[in-house]
């Protein structure tokens, strides 16, 4: 399936700007700029390491119970790490992808297809996901539920898209002290890496300005996207909320069931 509109590769200066006070913006401008390096940056791989990974956390959370589920539906798939990889797990049989971002949903795709599984995709927002009710046996995400702004709207759509008695599973996401820690890191790293390059014999390591003003948008861009950490009494509070029952989360993995 098509992905229904164009990446934006690089976001503008006036870009942005835009997206400073429009969250969903700053998703698709950072995730499209990202969406070509993301598997290479964060060790994505679509063998045995990353499918016992992606099962081992469905596991954790959910059980092997219903295995293998139907169709299944990822929100937020970026390129597809977990949806792809639970599906060469033997969790699902086929599946659908959405993204906000084109470029994600593009790639998403280019890896499904090599793969050989039976996967396709639409560009879409998680709190109007585009398909009729009970489409899908699960839904789920992973490290998606912090970039979305309307969370409890996101739940209510994920249970209508569901099938009675349907799962949905949710990984990944940042927990408020696993959250302040990375953060600090961050921070620190930032702080050395600058100082060290203005030495005289790390000078050469410095890129030009360019480059400089390019990582910096992105920056910019990427301190734009994380709206929420959790705490797994609220997740299971805003799950509960929406209508669905047998709730359960471990750190930062929810797991929750749906009966109509």
């Amino acid at each position: 399936m098509s992905t229904d509109s164009a990446p934006n590769r690089h976001a503008t200066p006036a870009q942005v700007e835009a997206a400073r006070n429009d969250p969903k913006l700053a998703n698709v401008l950072y995730h499209d700029w990202e969406a070509g390096s993301y598997d290479e940056k964060w060790s994505i791989s679509y063998d045995e390491r990353c499918i016992d990974y992606a099962t081992g956390r469905f596991e954790l959370v959910a059980g092997r119970a219903g295995w293998p589920y139907g169709r299944a539906l990822e929100l937020g798939c970026g390129t597809g790490f977990f949806l792809l990889n639970l599906i060469q797990g033997k969790v699902a049989e086929r599946g659908s992808v959405t993204d906000l971002s084109p470029g994600m949903v593009a790639v998403a795709l280019r890896n499904a297809d090599g793969l050989g599984l039976d996967v396709d995709g639409r560009v879409a927002d998680a709190e109007r996901i585009p398909y009729d009710e009970d489409t899908f046996d699960l839904v789920v995400g992973h490290a998606v539920l912090h970039h979305i702004p309307d969370i409890a709207a996101t739940f209510r759509e994920v249970l209508r898209v569901l099938k009675p008695g349907g799962r949905f599973v949710f990984a990944g996401e940042p927990t408020k002290i696993g959250d302040r820690y990375a953060r600090r890191l961050g921070q620190l790293t930032w702080w050395t890496v600058t100082r060290a390059t203005r030495l005289r014999p790390l000078r050469s390591w410095r890129r030009p300005q360019a480059e400089l003003d390019e990582s910096s948008r992105a920056a910019a861009l990427e301190a734009l996207v994380d709206l929420h950490t959790f705490d797994p009494d609220e997740l299971e509070t805003l799950a509960i909320g929406a209508g669905a029952k047998d709730v359960r989360v471990v750190t930062e993995e929810l797991s929750a069931a749906f009966f109509g």
